[in-house]
Parts: structure tokens; C-alpha cells; sequence
């Protein structure tokens, strides 16, 4: 019979595959030890993306279920890159660049990890401290025996990139043995049994696996999770600006929330499962209200909220949502400075001298025209008479306006939008 975490797992479609799935249903059943388990990114920036919000918050699953939770940072494997799933070879990162990354990171693991649990407190581990010191010699004699040339090329990532044009180096070729030997590390020195990871990650996984039985004689097991990817069948994570980061000097709060607001109708209850914490009779709540009224989008609004929430904290959720309000022609009274430098990152900006305002270099004809929002004085007026432009989100009825020291916003700021989506914000200077 499964323990209660894979029945929870299997639930929120986060079961793939199982190594060994009796061992491991055994290690994790109601009132077993805790376990210990891992698993791993290249750290190939400052800031992990989306698509390493999986596996943390995997191990955070486990976490709260009472076992010890290892974060493996590669600061050996990053340097050559994993081949599984890319079609090219990545750019080699140096080491000094991999460790800068590991450290711009680390502050971000504490949102999701308790590295202070008494019982069972979150190890983060770099496996250059346990490769680099291996000679290239000791490796082949001591691993690579252990590996058959057939078996590795009969690999999905493998044969695919050597049937492709860019092929495959050696380089690449031994990332698995790499893998392998940080399971067999951490079996040995942490009593390790288990790793998690990706459906493309299998290989590895079960490379490692192989390799604890082959040298030690013991049962290690591997868990895997689907790989997420929008109805297209591109890679959940990724917009058209690229990637969608955890850092908010990366990817704004606003946008992060706003990424979670827009996925597809079919898949937001899927990931409401995945990356949230709800419990199943919240989510099966939420999944009526979203069937009998999806047009309110309350699923798509939970998920943002619970997300942001976790990955930016209360304050920052809250800022987003009511940047988002603003955005949409929500009023700007009770603003913070913090929630409108939300709206300050998303909108086009112009400075102008403050010397305008009050003046008739300031009118808000004038102010349309440097902004962008008018082409001309005529269209302008055309606009304004029209009801098409907003001050501040107030529509403004009079083309005679002159922007004054009274439409500041934070002494500085006035936010004009001509129709419903187009914005600007003019700062003045000087």
C-alpha cells in the first residue's frame, strides 16, 4: 500500500516514474524513520526561474511530512551542463561565475527550506567539494567501470543529441557518471536513499541508482515528476521575454503574479495542484467555482496569490495585486510609493522639466504629445474630448487641462492612459 505523501504526490500529478517503488513505498510509509532525500541544479545564473520551483517545493513537500531535505548545487556538473532535454550544448561557465551564482541563490532557498529545523533541518551541498578533489584516473577506475558504453547510448537524451546534427561531447557524454557519483556521495556520507527530479532526469537518476548497488550493495530509490509544459508543448516557465525568474530584479512581482493570471484556462487547475499547498477539498472548491463561472477567473487568482505569496511574501502580493488593479483603471487613492513602483516598471516613461507644470508648456495636450499617447495637438484634443484619457485613472473631460504641482503622484509622478490598455507615466524633474 502507498504511504500518504506518493498518495498526496500521485494526487497533484507529481509521480512519474518510482526506482525501486517497493523500497521506497517501504522508506516512506506511516510511521517509518525519516528519510533523506535530494535534489539538484546547475546553478547557471544569480536566480533560479520557474522551472526550479518544482523540485523545491517537492522537497518542501517532504519536508513538511518530516524527512530531511538536501539541495544539491552543481558547482561540478555546471560546469559542463546537462544534456538531457537541450538539443545544443550550453555555454561553459567558469568556475568563479558558478560560485557567484551559488551565492546569489542562496537567500532564495530559505523561502521554501528550513536550514534550521531542529528535526529535520534543509542541507544545501555543492558537489565541487567532493569532485573537484578526484582525480580523472581515480573517477574512471572507481565509476566509470561501473557503466556500460551500450547502456548509456541507449539513452533518450543521448541517442537523440548523437543522431542530431550538433552531436554530443564527451564532455556532455559524462554528465550522468557525474550524477551518479553524487547519489553514491551522499548515500555514503548522508545516508541519502532517495533523488528527485524531472521525467528527463530518469537516466540519471536511475544511473545512480545502479551505481550505489553495483559498489555498495544497497537499494537507493528515485522519484520522478512530469515535466510541465503549456498545450503547445513548449516548456511551462518561459514567456516572450524568456524566462520567468524568482528574483524581482529579473522578473518584477507584478509580472511574476500577472504570469499566474494569464495561463490557460485548461491547465490552472493542474498547477493550482502542483505548486500550491492547498489542501484537496480547497482545490476541489475552487475547481466548482472555476467550472460554473471561469470567466471571474477566481482559480487563476488563487494561484497567483498563493504563488507570489510564497516565492515574494505578503507584502509583495499585495503591492502586485494592487498594481494589477491600477493597471486595469483601478483608483489610485491610499497608493503606496511601493505598490505604484509596480505600475513604474510596466508602463513606457517620459521625464519633463518640473518648470512646465502649471504653465502652458504643461498642458495636458502638450504632455500627450511627449508621452507618446497623441501623435498631434488635433488627436490629442480629439482624445480628450472623446473621454479616451485618464489623469491618474480620472478621465479627463477638458482640453484645456494644465498638469500642475496638484496631479503629482509621490511629488513627481502623473500616470495618463489613452483608451484601456495604453499607458505612460511622466516623471518631472529639475
Amino acid at each position: 500500500m502507498a504511504s500518504s505523501i506518493l498518495q498526496e504526490l500521485q494526487w497533484r500529478g507529481l509521480v512519474a516514474d518510482m526506482a525501486n517503488r517497493e523500497e521506497l513505498e517501504r522508506l516512506l510509509a506511516p510511521g517509518a524513520p525519516p528519510v533523506t532525500l535530494y535534489s539538484g541544479f546547475d546553478p547557471t545564473a544569480t536566480s533560479l526561474q520557474l522551472g526550479n520551483l518544482i523540485p523545491l517545493l517537492m522537497l518542501r513537500r517532504f519536508q513538511l511530512a518530516g524527512h530531511r531535505p538536501i539541495v544539491l548545487a552543481g558547482g561540478a556538473t555546471g560546469m559542463i551542463g546537462d544534456p538531457s532535454g537541450k538539443s545544443a550544448e550550453r555555454n561553459l561557465l567558469s568556475r568563479d561565475v558558478i560560485e557567484a551564482n551559488i551565492e546569489g541563490i542562496k537567500g532564495q532557498l530559505t523561502r521554501f527550506l528550513d536550514f534550521e529545523s531542529k528535526a529535520c533541518p534543509a542541507l544545501l551541498v555543492n558537489n565541487a567539494d567532493w569532485t573537484q578533489p578526484v582525480s580523472i584516473l581515480d573517477f574512471l577506475r572507481d565509476v566509470g567501470k561501473h557503466f556500460t558504453i551500450n547502456a548509456m547510448v541507449a539513452k533518450d537524451s543521448v541517442r537523440n543529441r548523437m543522431e542530431s546534427e550538433s552531436g554530443m561531447s564527451f564532455t556532455e557524454f559524462s554528465y550522468s557518471l557525474l550524477q551518479a557519483f553524487d547519489f553514491l556521495h551522499l548515500f555514503e556520507k548522508h545516508g541519502c536513499r532517495l533523488q528527485g527530479g524531472g521525467a528527463d532526469q530518469w537516466g540519471n537518476i536511475v544511473a545512480g541508482t545502479d551505481l550505489i548497488r553495483r559498489k555498495l550493495g544497497q537499494v537507493a530509490c528515485g522519484l520522478t515528476w512530469p515535466l510541465l509544459t503549456k498545450s503547445d508543448g513548449t516548456k511551462f516557465g518561459k514567456t516572450e521575454g524568456g524566462a520567468v525568474w524568482l528574483s524581482p530584479e529579473r522578473t518584477s512581482v507584478y509580472r511574476f503574479y500577472q504570469f499566474f493570471i494569464q495561463v490557460e484556462d485548461a491547465q490552472v487547475m493542474q498547477l493550482l495542484r502542483v505548486f500550491t499547498f492547498l489542501p484537496q477539498e480547497d482545490i476541489a472548491v475552487i475547481e466548482a467555482q472555476h467550472l460554473a463561472a471561469p470567466e471571474r477567473r477566481d482559480a487563476h487568482k488563487k494561484l497567483a496569490f498563493e504563488l507570489t505569496r510564497l516565492v515574494h511574501g505578503e507584502t509583495a502580493v499585495a503591492d502586485a495585486i494592487r498594481a494589477s488593479e491600477i493597471l486595469f483603471g483601478g483608483s489610485l487613492e491610499g497608493i503606496t510609493e511601493a505598490q505604484f513602483d509596480e505600475v513604474i516598471a510596466e508602463v513606457p516613461n517620459v521625464t519633463l522639466s518640473r518648470s512646465i507644470l502649471g504653465r502652458t508648456e504643461g498642458a495636458l495636450i502638450e504632455v500627450l504629445i511627449a508621452a507618446r499617447l497623441s501623435p498631434s495637438k488635433g488627436q490629442a484634443r480629439k482624445d480628450i474630448e472623446a473621454g479616451g484619457i485618464n489623469v491618474n485613472n480620472i478621465r479627463a473631460t477638458d482640453t484645456k487641462v494644465v498638469i500642475g504641482p496638484e496631479h503629482l503622484l509621490f511629488g513627481k509622478f502623473v500616470l495618463l492612459r489613452k483608451g484601456k490598455k495604453n499607458y505612460a507615466l511622466v516623471k518631472f524633474e529639475g
